[in-house]
């Protein structure tokens, strides 16, 4: 690594660091887990429960507060960090222990280097980018900037406070973020089924998560509305049913509010043989089994022909409700939706079609539906687009944070 200040020294890892062998032996230690791009956390802070280690202690590695700990399979990704806690982890991780005096988050710091942790690819060795692992003697090899102890405390201090602040401005900014997606969720949800006529007389829908709807307004069911299709998967032994230029739409398309490319395509062939169908233009197309229904209902729009795979259903409007009304109705209301439209007392990982089919539904008169989106369209696009500018402040501040860090650890930039 390139050291920028000409009277630091310079030490190859092997004499700064050496790999800690020590195995676990006790069921009571924390389990950590590493995170990109955060450090190593105990197992706990991701969202899990128990200890991990429970049953076969001696499986895992010990880790100690200053050990620097990598994932070797991602380590050129930011699956890297030094260790504020003492616990035990997985053995795929490398944990190494200070074999000098040096302050530790120097080199934690350091690592975080985005430029740094790719320059590791030269060492690394795997058929994907993602699953490269470095090679550990090439790595302990490497030479890295050995600063003056005072110095390193100096860049330490530093640093800590200027990225706390960065932190916090970050995480204020995600929040507002949040905050903004929350305001377009209610919106949504109160103008679907209020209308947007404050002073409308209103009457009882006769549905608990509907509530009120205004007097005039009538109610149906999907089944009434929609033309629904189901999906296929074209056989992937045959080559001539793949890499055509139908757009095939799998789960992992449904990101966007409008589809025009996927990562997968199949042929006329292909579509020939299989249950797959070719779906027409505009129809709205939504995920019906997949475990992200857990949490959301994705819906979107094709805006060119496509096929669908088995896990999602295609909506042609053949009544009246307009397909762009129901899409809002969906994301103003997926909590109550997923709750409606699933088996109770089970994990929702499927919409059972016979309950989204008999589900009872607000329905306006067309020319208020149009109304509706129309408004629902522009309210949107101002949220997003203050979202979308709040996403690029994020961006160049962690551009800023990793400039920083680099000018510092490297010795461009002096700190007192």
């Amino acid at each position: 690594m390139d050291i920028l200040n000409h009277s630091w020294d310079s030490m190859r890892i092997k004499h700064l660091f050496e790999e800690r062998v020590e195995k676990n032996s006790d069921s009571k230690n924390d389990y950590l887990s590493i995170v990109k791009d955060v450090g190593v956390i105990p197992y706990s802070e991701k969202g899990n429960v128990g200890n991990k280690t429970s049953n076969n202690p001696e499986k895992y590695k010990r880790v100690y507060p200053d050990d620097l700990v990598i994932n070797p399979m991602n380590v050129t990704i930011g699956s890297v960090g030094i260790s504020n806690h003492s616990g035990c982890l997985s053995n795929v991780y490398m944990v190494l222990k200070p074999k000098i005096e040096f302050y530790p988050q120097y080199y934690g710091y350091l690592f975080q280097i985005k430029s740094f942790q790719k320059s590791l690819r030269k060492i690394s060795y795997g058929i994907m980018e993602i699953r490269e692992s470095i090679n550990k003697i090439e790595f302990f090899r490497l030479e890295l900037p050995y600063p003056p102890l005072h110095e390193q405390q100096q860049i330490v201090s530093f640093l800590d406070t200027k990225i706390s602040l960065i932190d916090s401005l970050i995480e204020k900014t995600q929040r507002k973020m949040e905050l903004l997606k929350e305001k377009r969720t209610s919106l949504i949800n109160e103008v679907v089924t209020k209308g947007l006529n404050p002073n409308v007389e209103m009457k009882d829908s006769g549905v608990k998560w509907i509530g009120e709807i205004p007097r005039h307004w009538d109610k149906t069911k999907p089944k009434y509305q929609f033309d629904i299709l189901g999906g296929g998967t074209p056989s992937k032994d045959i080559s001539q049913y793949w890499d055509g230029d139908i757009p095939w739409v799998s789960p992992k398309d449904m990101k966007l509010k409008y589809i025009s490319t996927t990562e997968d395509y199949t042929t006329i062939e292909g579509v020939n043989n299989s249950s797959t169908k070719l779906i027409s233009q505009k129809s709205l197309l939504m995920v019906v089994r997949s475990g992200i229904l857990q949490h959301t209902i994705p819906v979107s729009f094709n805006s060119v022909p496509v096929t669908i795979n088995q896990d999602l259903k295609s909506f042609e409007e053949r009544g009246q409700m307009s397909c762009f009304y129901f899409y809002y109705l969906i994301k103003g209301h997926e909590k109550n939706l997923l709750i409606e439209w699933s088996k109770e007392g089970t994990t929702v990982e499927s919409i059972e079609m016979d309950f989204m089919m008999n589900s009872e539904l607000p329905l306006p008169s067309i020319l208020e539906q149009q109304q509706i989106v129309e408004y629902l369209d522009e309210q949107s696009k101002l949220i997003d687009k203050t979202i979308f500018i709040e996403e690029k402040r994020i961006e160049l501040i962690k551009e800023y944070s990793q400039s920083l860090i680099s000018e510092v650890v490297t010795g461009k930039r002096k700190v007192v």
